[in-house]
């Protein structure tokens, strides 16, 4: 399967457990691979033929900086959901949520979750 890649997406949201990370906020970088079959837009160079990133990069944009959520993984899931949801051309997500200043008395560069998730073709 081919895939569309959007990687080190940067936001600025209010997730987390504790009351800080909800009240002052902080960076968090999204990566993205969608699986769709990408043949018939790389044949015709017709974008309605593929999954518009843009606005892929809009709707990723409008969850982390809108929504709240404690856990990364509840935000990866909102996220993955309505990708599928909004772009019927992707079959999988893999998305990837990395935050670089989680509350940790230590050196790292980032925690961070990664999910997969398919459409489920009702046949």
């Amino acid at each position: 399967m081919d895939k569309i890649l959007l990687n080190n997406l940067s936001f600025y949201g209010y997730h987390g457990v504790l009351e800080e990370e909800n009240n002052l906020g902080q960076k968090f970088f999204i990566d993205l691979e969608l699986a769709a079959d990408l043949e018939a837009a790389g044949g015709s160079d017709d974008l309605d033929r593929s999954v518009n990133y843009a606005l892929v990069y809009e709707v990723v944009k409008e969850i982390c900086e809108e929504e709240k959520y404690q856990l990364l993984e509840a935000l990866a899931e909102r996220i993955a959901a309505k990708v599928l949801k909004e772009f019927p051309k992707v079959e999988e997500v893999m998305l990837r949520v990395k935050k670089p200043e989680a509350p940790i008395p230590g050196i790292f560069d980032y925690v961070g979750v990664e999910i997969r998730r398919k459409r489920i073709r009702k046949e």
